[in-house]
């Protein structure tokens, strides 16, 4: 079963929510990923059984962005 959530994760432009859209989208487990930069929000509706909100909030970390 999908889990939505949303997570604030502090961004300044449609440059950065490309990068974040793309790099969740890639992340297996992640069904759908949006980026709002002017809310710091990022949505997402994922695969509990095949990614952890952990391990998304890594790849966050990873592409450059420290969620809150």
């Amino acid at each position: 079963m999908a889990v939505d959530k949303t997570l604030t994760v502090p961004m300044h432009c449609d440059g950065c929510e490309n990068r974040l859209r793309t790099a969740l989208q890639q992340t297996e487990g992640v069904i759908k990923a949006d980026a709002d930069h002017e809310r710091d929000e990022v949505k997402l509706r994922f695969d509990p059984e095949r990614v952890s909100e952990e391990q998304i909030r890594e790849r966050i970390r990873a592409t450059g962005y420290e969620p809150a």
